[in-house]
């Protein structure tokens, strides 16, 4: 099942990375905890892209060319525009009280978006989040509740479904995406384990067999996730069953991965040694991007 691939280091040197993405010929991801969003081209040029002081996560873009990025601790949902300006697409902070994370629109506008539910950074006991549906007006819904640290999302290349990572449980959960934007039949995607009750996060976090994060999809609805417990990002097929494990050849926290380059085989792998060391202000310049090659290229999906 572990496969040796050559791995290069495409950039270091960051805080946390998160939300990778290919976009127009770059590679677009957050650097969380120093507030910055940023490109880094095929060399590994860096280049600042916005400021986010609410800390940078998802990425997504929408018809008109737009670009969404969350804000984390404010709870919104920024829009820059093609010219540069950024406004408020979207406030959630009246819908949650936790941090925003991850984010995937859809391919008429829709976005879609969980927050966390607990102060994980803090080292809180884990408790269930929600994922909301914002749709193009910036109007905000509740698309699905009681949802463990809703976190990594992506949508099928036919639109249909949306695959959310739970992290805190362990597993990967299919919804069926209406054409109204609703969430319907909730069902089972991927999981390795059972998954432990939920305690305290250090015990829940040891006895978890997968910690799906980040996650990208592939033309054939092959779904790539970062394990931030095991140092290891996963590819399941279409039907959920586990085919490839990469291991980091560093030994680090794997937490976010992207498909892209000039024919899409490109895997793009944000690592960390240690997540709260990063997240606490401990360690701030060990971060790194990561490159491998992959056999299935993006496709329609998204992000």
């Amino acid at each position: 099942m572990t496969t040796t691939r050559s791995i290069t280091r495409l950039a270091t040197g960051g805080h946390y990375f998160e939300a990778p993405r290919w976009h127009d010929g770059r590679w677009w991801v957050s650097d969380i905890y120093a507030g910055v969003l940023c490109t880094y081209d095929e060399e590994g040029t860096r280049t600042e892209v916005l400021r986010v002081e609410g800390n940078p996560s998802g990425i997504g873009w929408l018809p008109d060319g737009s670009m969404l990025v969350v804000s984390m601790h404010d709870r919104r949902l920024l829009r820059r525009s093609p010219d540069g300006e950024v406004t408020v697409h979207a406030d959630l902070s009246r819908v949650c009280e936790h941090e925003i994370n991850d984010l995937v629109v859809t391919s008429d506008g829709r976005a879609f978006t969980g927050t966390i539910g607990f102060a994980v950074a803090a080292g809180d006991p884990p408790r269930p989040g929600a994922v909301f549906r914002v749709d193009p007006d910036g109007s905000v819904h509740v698309a699905a509740e009681d949802v463990i640290c809703p976190n990594g999302m992506v949508v099928t290349g036919d639109g249909s479904t949306l695959l959310v990572a739970e992290s805190f449980a362990g597993r990967l959960t299919a919804f069926t995406i209406g054409a109204d934007g609703e969430l319907t039949d909730r069902r089972l995607f991927a999981q390795l384990a059972e998954p432990p009750e939920l305690g305290p996060l250090p015990e829940v976090m040891a006895a978890l067999a997968l910690i799906p994060d980040g996650c990208a999809i592939d033309a054939e609805d092959g779904l790539w996730v970062a394990d931030a417990g095991h140092q290891r990002v996963l590819r399941f097929d279409r039907t959920g069953t586990l085919v490839e494990e990469i291991a980091d050849p560093h030994g680090n926290g794997v937490y976010a991965c992207a498909l892209g380059g000039d024919d899409g085989r490109s895997l793009l792998i944000c690592t960390v040694p240690d997540f709260f060391a990063a997240a606490t202000g401990v360690d701030t310049d060990k971060a790194n991007l990561e490159l491998t090659r992959v056999d299935v290229p993006h496709g329609t999906g998204r992000p």
